[in-house]
Order: structure tokens, then C-alpha cells, then sequence
């Protein structure tokens, strides 16, 4: 049954947005605004155990985990969990995407088809999983327990690798699970309450990515307050993106924020959402975006961000000239092939 997806994404574009993002060094479609954690930092909980998976699996999950041998080249497109938009966005780019994501609502099935039809193509999937019509400490405190054994009871009898991340963004105001209104302590609650279930239903198959935002446009909101423990998580996300009002460059917008992520923990990065904005920098943005998954050896890959949303074209289809110079920066990319 294909999942419901739901975004929020403010109605600002072109000049609105430019001018939202200018000085600040917010690089999201989102809109934050001022966040104040006073939250105490969570206590630590007993490591869950992951179960080995079998080796005769399709698949090498440690390989996986922490992959050495190339990049994800990943792409969340609009009208997933549908190939042709990942098809279309390949043929732009220039190279198949080896990583296909796709937002996916609280309460929605586990979509164990559209899992492996992304495996056929040649990409592991990546859900986006966001908590609407509930709390995250109701999710805590057990309430989306049948919900969560069930999902993860799907997962395991699939047996394919899915990357999940629970609640992106948490350190921004912008997401009912965010600083507005959740606390950190109940988001790490939730977090663990969910994989120590995925855990006792046998779905050692996840790779869990813990996503927050660029501190950016947030930098009073501690992470630390929001890490659920290195037992807990397997890959860092980060969510940024390249404005209009450029030039930025990787790091300077992702430098801070893996700044503060290092002092917490030494787990691969992915960014795991981000896109160019239509701009006179665009063309270096792409650039330096692809250069820097390059050169750092513990940021795996990048994952695009390939929507027109609220009148904000972040589509590479439509840009001819940002999809040649995207399709030139990734052409001698070496990408992972997940099912080695």
C-alpha cells in the first residue's frame, strides 16, 4: 500500500525566501525561527544489542554501517515512493542515485514494496519517518507500541537494509517534535523506545540516522540535549541547503554543525537533505556541495532535496545548467553499491 507523505514547507519563494535566508546562514526550505531548549541533558540508558544478521544475506550490513569503498549519491524526489521521478532525476544527473528517500507520516505502513523496488534499481531506501497526530512523549510513554511492533516486524520479514531517521530537524521549532513543543528528553526517550522495539522484533536491518537541522539559524539549541547515544545511532544527518543569497560554501554551511557533532560522537555524516537554490552562485554551490562529500572521508554522501515546493524550484530536472554541472561533479564520484 503506497504511504501517505506529508511536508511542511513554508509558502515563501524567490525574494521572500532570499530574504528570510540572507545573514543568516539558513540554508533549509523550512521555516525557523528562535528556539529555546531549557531542557537537561537525557541520562544514559543500557546499550540495546544488535543482532548479527545472517551471512547469507543479499546484502553486507556492516559494510553498510560504515561503508569505506564510495559515496551515496541519494535523491528524494516528489511523488515518492514512485521510481519515474528518481528515473527522471537520474537522467539529469547524469548517474543512478544509490540512496532513494521518501517522508513518510506517522501511522503509514511499512511500504515493503516500494523498498524493493528501490533495491532493483540499485539503491538502498531511506524513510524519513515524521511523527504528526501524536507526541513524542506519547511514543515514549508506549502509545504507538502495536503501530511500531507491526512497522518493525515488516521491516525484519523483508530483510532488506532500510535507513531510518525518526524526527528530523528535532533542534529547530519548525516540527511539532522540535523545541516548540517536545522536549528534548522525551525525543530521546521516544528515539530509544523505538529502536530498542525494531531491536526485539529481529530488524537488525535499520541503519538508524539521527537528523538534526544546521545550528545555523539555531545556534542556542544544544545537540548534545538531543543524542540519543552512540549505541542508539548508526549514521549523523544533516539538513542544509544552499540559498539564493550565496555564496556559501560546504563549510560554511555544514562546518559548524560537524563541528558540535564531532564533540558528541565520531559516527559517519550523511547530509542527508539538501539542495541548491536558483541563484548567481548556484552553479559554485553544486561545486563546492559535491567537493566537500568528496574530500571529507567520514561524510558519506548527500542526499538532494528534488522538489518545486511553495514556489521554490529546487528540482535539478528543470536546470539544465546546474544539472550539467551536478552530472560533470558526480561523474568520477565513486558510489556505494549497497548490495555488495
Amino acid at each position: 500500500m503506497k504511504a501517505r507523505a506529508r511536508f511542511i514547507l513554508p509558502a515563501l519563494a524567490g525574494t521572500a525566501l532570499a530574504a528570510m535566508l540572507a545573514g543568516c546562514g539558513l540554508t533549509s526550505p523550512h521555516s525557523p525561527g528562535a528556539a529555546t531548549p531549557g531542557q537537561n541533558a537525557p541520562s544514559k540508558a543500557p546499550a540495546p544489542m544488535r543482532t548479527s544478521p545472517s551471512s547469507s544475506l543479499p546484502y553486507n550490513m556492516s559494510g553498510l554501517l560504515d561503508p569505506t569503498g564510495g559515496k551515496f549519491f541519494g535523491v528524494e524526489a516528489q511523488d515518492a515512493p514512485a521510481l519515474a521521478p528518481v528515473t527522471a532525476f537520474a537522467a539529469s544527473a547524469g548517474r543512478k542515485p544509490d540512496l532513494i528517500g521518501q517522508y513518510l507520516a506517522w501511522d503509514s505502513s511499512f511500504d515493503s514494496r516500494a523498498v524493493a523496488a528501490a533495491w532493483s534499481y540499485g539503491a538502498m531506501y531511506y524513510i524519513a519517518w515524521e511523527p504528526y497526530d501524536t507526541s513524542v512523549q506519547a511514543i515514549a510513554d508506549g502509545q504507538s507500541d502495536a503501530y511500531i511492533r507491526k512497522f518493525a516486524g515488516e521491516v525484519h520479514a523483508l530483510n532488506l537494509p532500510v535507513a531510518i531517521s525518526f524526527g528530523h530537524e528535532m533542534n529547530g521549532n519548525w516540527y511539532p517534535w522540535g523545541t516548540g513543543q517536545a522536549t528534548a528528553s522525551a525525543f530521546v526517550a521516544a528515539w530509544r523506545h523505538i529502536h530498542d522495539l525494531f531491536i526485539q522484533a529481529g530488524a537488525s536491518n535499520v541503519i538508524w540516522v539521527w537528523n538534526p537541522n544546521i545550528i545555523n539559524p539555531v545556534p542556542q539549541v544544544q545537540l548534545s540535549l538531543y543524542w540519543p547515544g552512540d549505541a542508539y545511532v548508526d549514521w549523523v544527518g544533516v539538513t542544509g541547503y544552499f540559498p539564493t543569497t550565496g555564496p556559501e560554501t560546504f563549510t560554511s554551511v555544514y562546518g559548524p554543525t560537524m563541528a558540535e557533532v564531532r564533540q558528541i560522537t565520531t559516527k559517519p555524516i550523511i547530509i542527508a537533505e539538501t539542495s541548491v537554490e536558483t541563484g548567481p552562485s548556484d552553479v559554485q554551490a553544486v561545486d563546492s556541495l559535491v567537493s566537500g562529500v568528496r574530500r571529507h572521508h567520514r561524510v558519506l554522501g548527500f542526499i538532494w532535496f528534488d522538489f518545486n515546493k511553495d514556489g521554490v524550484n529546487w528540482q535539478l530536472e528543470t536546470r539544465p545548467g546546474l544539472s550539467a554541472t551536478l552530472a560533470a561533479d558526480v561523474a568520477n564520484l565513486p558510489l556505494i553499491d549497497p548490495k555488495r
